[in-house]
This record gives C-alpha cells, structure tokens and sequence, in this order.
C-alpha cells in the first residue's frame, strides 16, 4: 500500500488529500470536500496532466515571441517533447489571440495567449498576412 499526500487545486478549499494506493488496485481518497477532490486526486497519481504554457518565437512581429498555451492538459510525462519541439516553431506575423500557431507530437494545439501585431518593417513593406489566425505548423 502506498500513500500520497496532495492539496486539492480544484477550488479554493484547498482540502488536503490523503491518496491510497491498496494492494488490490483500489485507490481511496481521504479528505476531500467534494466528488471534483476526488476525481483530481485519482488522476493526479494515475495519470498527471498539465497545461504547457511557454513561448513561441515570431517572425516580423513587433515583438520576438509570443506566449502559447496548449488547447488541452498534456501527460506530464510528455511535456519536455512539447518544449523540445516548441523550441523550433517559428510563427509569422501578425499572430491573434486565440489562434492556433503549431500542432505538436500528440496533436495538441498550441494557441496564442497574447496578440502580436507585425513589425512597422513588414506593414510597409506590404507583408501582412490576409489569413492571420489559420497558419499552422506541424511539429513532429
């Protein structure tokens, strides 16, 4: 029998869990305040998951990056793939809040958090994109 002790992020309760794992496969749940606490905690020692939340760089924007977020939570287990293969997407300008800028191992979106208007270069020199929020890239 193994034993976790885990502080439920559900809501604002913070209700500390106690997670049973018995010999039988059973896991029991001590402590929490609602069935949402109990959900979270069998997912958090069967299967953990995060939303992966980083940077992009951009290209002819008038900023260098803009901050992604992926569309879903990811196993934990996968997110140094996600920010190995985020490390080489390149996005263009403009970027829109919202939009889907790359599509990653597993085919989890990555979505831009932040808009990102194209560089007073690229606007004069005629480089804004007249499909802004449906470029994808495919990262594998």
């Amino acid at each position: 029998m193994s034993e976790v002790t885990l502080t439920c992020v559900v809501c604002p309760a913070a209700c500390e869990l106690k997670v049973l794992s018995l010999p039988s496969g059973e896991i029991r749940v001590e402590g929490a305040g609602c069935a949402r606490g109990v959900e979270y905690a069998k997912q958090e020692v069967l299967d953990p998951r995060r939303v992966v939340i980083t940077v992009v760089k951009v290209k002819g924007g008038d900023l260098p990056v803009v901050s992604v977020k992926t569309s879903q939570r990811v196993p934990k287990s996968r997110i140094a793939e996600i920010m190995r293969a985020t490390a080489e997407v390149v996005a263009d300008a403009p970027v829109e809040i919202g939009q889907v800028v790359a599509v990653c191992p597993g085919g989890v979106e990555l979505v831009a958090t932040r808009r990102v208007k194209a560089s007073a270069d690229q606007r004069a020199q005629g480089g804004l994109r007249e499909n802004a929020g449906q470029h994808v890239l495919k990262v594998e």
